[in-house]
C-alpha cells in the first residue's frame, strides 16, 4: 500500500495504464465487494459493461466518479477516502472511457493478460536528454522517469563511500585501508571495472550472496521441531556458496536443486544440490502422525517453489481455488505431486530413538562419504541398538524390574557390545531421492490430508502452460525444465528483481514475493523486462547483471536525503538517489570481526559456535549444549554460526535474521534499543572492541589513532566534531582510569597482550566500543 501513496502520485500526471495504473487500486479498495460473486448493491466492477450498467443505486461512470470523490451521499470506499493520487489517475481512467480488458478480473481465465504473466520481451532503452549522465542502458530508464517527473538525479558518492559501499555490497565485508588508499589515487576511468571484477573474483562474493539464497532456501542447522535436532546438510551450504562464487548459471543452478537426483548419473554434488528442499522443517516428537508431518513438509515444498521460483502465493490455492491468481485447487495438487514422490520419514522406517540418536535413519535419505561396507555396517548395528532399546522399554514398563533383573541386565550387556561396534563420525548431506514408483495424489478437500478427494497427475499451471503428455510420467526433472524455459514469464523477472533489490533497498516490484495481480506493479516496467531478457541471454549469469548494475550511474549516486525529493518522491521510487541500508545480521558480525583484526577469512566447513549468552539455549525443550568453538571457528563469519530454528543466535535474530522456517525472499529492517545495547555489551562485540583498541595501539602513532580507527571501521576520516568529542571521551577515561586503575580490568581481556599500557589499552577500549556501536558503521551508505 506505501508504494501505491507514492506511485499513484507520480503516475496521475500521466495517462492511466490499466494493468499498471488501475487495477491495482481497483483491486485493494474495489474487489472485495464489488466482484462477480458477492456484487453488493448488485454491482460488480469486473466489466467495463458492469461498470456502465451500475448496480441498485443507479448506474453510468459519472455517480462512479461521484462516489469515489465523495461528493455526495455515495461514499466509496464507506470506510475511507482514496488517496488524492489515486482518485486522479481514475478520474483519468474514466474520462477516458474507462477501458479494461474483457475479463480484467476473471482468476480462472486461460491466458490472463497480468503485466507478470505476459512473456519478456526486451524493450529499447528510451531517449533521453542528459545522456552524459547515464553510463549503461540501466540508466536511460531510470534517467527517462525522472525527466518525466522533471527531478533530477544526484551527483555521484566520494570514492571512498563507493568503495565501501562496492565491497559491502559484493563481500559483505569492508575495504583495507590499504585498498581505500590505492583506489582513492587511482585516477583511470576504468579503475572502477577492475574493482568490480576484483571483488567479484574473492571468494567472499559467493559467501555474500549464498547467504541470500540461503534464506530463500530457508536454510538452518536444525530440524525446528520440538525437539528442534540437529542436521547434516552443512554441505548444502557450501555447495550453494561455490555454485554462486563460480558463476552457475541460473538455469542449471535451478534444476539441480529441484532434480539434481533425476540427472543422468548425478554426481555427489549434484545430489548435495537437492539439499534445497531437504531444507524443510520436520517433526520427530514421540506420538506424532508421520505423515501428517511428510504432507506438510510437501507442502512447504509446493509453497517454497511458487514463492522463490514464480513470485507467487501459490499456497492460497491450497484449500480452494485462488482468489486472485489464475491458480486452481486442482492445479494446486498438480504441483504437488511433483514433490509427493520423494523418500522422507514415513511409517516404514524406525522411530527416533533418542538415546542411541538415530537421526540417519529419521533425516535419510543422505548422500555419505564413508565406505559402503561400513554404512552397512553401522546402520545394521544402529536398527538392532534400536530394537533392544525398544524392547528393554517395553519390558521396565511392564514388568517393574528390581535391580539385577536378568533380562535387563543381558540386554543392556548386548547394548554395550553393540555399542563398540557401531561406526563413529560417519559423514554425510542430507538429499531427495525418488522413490521406486510414484505415490498417489489426490485433492485434499479444505487442505486436509485425512480427507481425499479426486486423484491428480504431476502438471503445471494452465496459465502458464501446461506440460504436455502423460501427466502420470511427469516428474521433478521435467518440472525444473519448464521453470527454466525462456518463455516462461516469472522465472527471469523474480531472480533479477531480487538482485536489483539487494542494491537498491527495494526491487522494481516492491512486492518481491508477489508477481501476482494483488502484487504491487514495477515502478520501471521496461528496465525490469530488459534485466530479465538480458539475464536469459548472457547464459543466465547473474554476476553479467552484477556488472551491469555496479557500472551503472544510479547505482554510484550519493545516498545523502535531498528536500526537493522529500515532497516529489519521498520514498525514492524513482531512485534520484541511493539507498541507505543497515546491514545483515551476519555482515554486522562480519565487519566488526575484521575491523577488530579477528576475522577468520577460512571459506565452508562445518557450522561453528561463537560466544552467546549463557541463558540463550533455555527456550528450547531440550535444552542444547553450546560450548564456544576456540581458536579460529571462534571467529568465522556470520552465516557459519549453527542456527538451531528454536533458538537461533541471539545476536543474529536481533539484527533481523530471518528463522529459517519458511522461504524469505526479503529480510526486514527493524531499529531497535536491543540492537545497540548488543553491541554495546554482547560478550561478543565486547571482545571485538578490545582487539580493535590493540590494533589501534599497535598500528598506529598516537597521534594518529582515531583518523586510523575511522578508516578502518568507516573508510573515512573523522569529522571535526567527531574528533572533538572522541579526544574529549579519550581523556575523561585516561583521567577515570587513572584514578581507578582496578576499573580498566573491566574493560581489557582476561589476559592482555604484552608490552601495551594498560590505561591505553582500557582507554582506546571505550573508544572503540563507541565507534563500533555508530549507526554508521553498520550501514551500507
Amino acid at each position: 500500500m506505501l508504494l501505491w501513496l507514492g506511485l499513484s502520485t507520480l503516475l496521475a500526471a500521466q495517462q492511466p495504464v490499466f494493468d499498471r495504473d488501475v487495477r491495482p487500486i481497483l483491486e485493494r479498495n474495489c474487489l472485495g465487494c464489488h466482484n462477480q460473486k458477492l456484487k453488493m448493491s448488485n454491482f460488480s466492477m469486473t466489466t467495463r459493461a458492469e461498470l456502465a450498467k451500475g448496480g441498485k443505486r443507479g448506474g453510468g461512470l459519472p455517480l462512479l466518479l461521484q462516489a469515489i470523490r465523495q461528493d455526495g451521499n455515495l461514499r466509496m470506499p464507506p470506510a475511507y477516502k482514496l488517496k488524492p493520487g489515486e482518485i486522479a489517475l481514475l478520474e483519468k481512467w474514466i474520462a477516458a472511457g474507462a477501458a479494461m480488458p474483457e475479463s480484467a478480473f476473471a482468476a480462472t481465465e486461460a491466458k490472463p493478460n497480468h503485466w507478470s504473466f505476459v512473456p519478456v520481451k526486451r524493450p529499447a532503452p528510451p531517449a533521453v536528454g542528459q545522456r552524459q549522465w547515464a553510463r549503461t542502458p540501466i540508466d536511460r530508464f531510470i534517467l527517462a522517469r525522472l525527466e518525466q517527473a522533471n527531478i533530477a538525479p544526484s551527483r555521484e558518492a566520494s570514492k571512498e563511500a563507493l568503495l565501501r559501499r562496492l565491497s559491502l555490497d559484493l563481500t559483505g565485508l569492508p575495504p583495507s585501508v590499504e585498498e581505500l588508499r590505492a583506489f582513492s589515487a587511482d585516477p583511470r576511468p576504468g579503475a572502477w571495472q577492475q574493482w568490480i571484477d576484483k571483488l567479484l573474483d574473492s571468494p567472499h562474493y559467493g559467501e555474500r550472496w549464498a547467504r541470500r539464497w540461503l534464506d530463500q532456501a530457508r536454510y538452518a542447522d536444525s530440524d525446528g521441531g520440538s525437539r528442534d535436532e540437529p542436521r547434516q546438510i552443512w554441505r548444502y551450504r557450501d555447495w550453494v556458496i561455490q555454485a554462486t562464487q563460480n558463476d552457475m548459471p541460473f538455469d542449471k543452478f535451478v534444476v539441480e536443486q529441484l532434480a539434481g537426483d533425476l540427472l543422468p548419473n548425478p554426481t555427489k554434488d549434484q545430489l548435495i544440490a537437492t539439499g534445497f528442499h531437504r531444507n524443510s522443517p520436520i517433526q520427530i516428537e514421540a506420538g506424532t502422525d508421520r505423515e501428517q508431518y511428510r504432507t506438510e513438509a510437501v507442502v512447504d515444498r509446493v509453497d517454497t517453489t511458487g514463492t522463490v521460483f514464480l513470485g507467487l502465493s501459490v499456497g492460497c490455492a491450497r484449500c480452494h481455488d485462488h482468489k486472485y491468481d489464475p491458480i486452481s485447487n486442482r492445479e494446486y495438487y498438480q504441483l504437488y505431486a511433483f514433490f509427493n514422490s520423494t523418500d522422507d520419514w514415513g511409517e516404514d522406517r524406525p522411530r527416533y530413538n533418542a538415546r542411541f540418536n538415530n537421526l540417519v535413519h529419521v533425516q535419510g535419505p543422505f548422500v555419505e562419504f564413508a565406505p559402503p561396507d561400513v554404512i552397512q555396517r553401522r546402520d545394521e548395528v544402529l536398527l538392532k541398538l534400536v530394537t533392544l532399546d525398544d524392547k528393554l522399554t517395553d519390558y521396565k514398563r511392564e514388568n517393574k524390574p528390581t535391580a539385577g533383573d536378568t533380562f535387563v541386565k543381558e540386554t543392556e550387556a548386548e547394548i554395550a557390545r553393540l555399542q563398540t561396534l557401531l561406526p563413529k563420525g560417519l559423514e554425510g548431506s542430507m538429499i531427495q531421492r525418488e522413490l521406486p514408483e510414484p505415490r498417489q495424489t489426490h485433492i485434499m478437500l479444505s487442505g486436509d490430508y485425512l480427507h481425499k478427494g479426486e486423484r491428480v497427475f504431476p502438471n503445471t499451471p494452465a496459465f502458464l502452460g501446461a506440460l504436455p503428455g502423460n501427466g502420470g510420467a511427469l516428474n521433478r526433472l521435467d518440472f525444473a525444465r519448464w521453470l527454466i524455459a525462456p518463455n516462461n514469464p516469472l522465472l527471469a523477472r523474480v531472480a533479477v528483481n531480487r538482485i536489483w533489490q539487494e542494491y537498491f533497498g527495494r526491487g522494481l516490484v516492491e512486492t518481491e514475493n508477489d508477481f501476482g495481480t494483488q502484487g504491487a506493479p514495477p515502478t520501471h516496467p521496461e528496465l525490469l523486462d530488459w534485466l530479465a531478457a538480458e539475464f536469459i541471454e548472457s547464459g543466465w549469469s547473474r554476476k553479467h547483471i552484477h556488472r551491469l548494475i555496479l557500472n551503472s550511474a544510479v547505482y554510484r549516486q550519493t545516498s545523502e536525503a535531498r528536500q526537493d525529493l522529500m515532497e516529489s518522491d519521498p520514498r525514492n521510487l524513482l531512485l534520484a538517489r541511493q539507498t541507505r541500508l543497515r546491514l545483515d545480521s551476519e555482515v554486522v558480525r562480519d565487519i566488526s570481526l575484521a575491523s577488530a583484526g579477528l576475522l577468520s577469512r577460512k571459506v565452508g566447513g562445518p557450522s561453528v559456535f561463537p560466544p552467546q549468552p549463557a541463558a540463550a539455549m533455555s527456550a528450547s525443550q531440550i535444552k542444547k549444549v553450546w560450548k564456544p568453538s576456540q581458536g579460529e571457528d571462534r571467529y568465522r563469519r556470520g552465516m557459519y554460526t549453527f542456527f538451531w530454528r528454536v533458538t537461533p543466535h541471539p545476536a543474529l535474530i536481533v539484527f533481523d535474521a530471518p528463522s529459517g522456517m519458511t522461504a524469505c525472499t526479503r529480510r526486514n529492517r527493524s531499529n531497535t534499543p536491543l540492537q545497540a545495547l548488543t553491541l554495546m555489551n554482547d560478550q561478543a562485540f565486547h571482545e571485538m572492541a578490545q582487539s580493535f583498541a590493540v590494533r589501534l595501539l599497535r598500528e598506529s602513532p598516537p597521534g594518529t589513532r582515531l583518523d586510523h580507527a575511522f578508516r578502518v571501521a568507516l573508510a573515512r576520516s573523522p569529522r571535526p566534531k567527531e574528533r572533538e568529542r572522541l579526544q574529549s571521551l579519550l581523556g575523561t577515561e585516561r583521567d577515570e582510569l587513572a584514578t581507578h586503575p582496578e576499573e580498566a580490568s573491566k574493560l581489557l581481556p582476561a589476559n592482555p597482550p604484552a608490552g601495551l599500557d594498560r590505561t591505553e589499552l582500557a582507554a582506546w577500549t571505550s573508544i572503540a566500543r563507541v565507534i563500533l556501536n555508530m549507526d554508521e558503521f553498520i550501514t551500507r551508505e
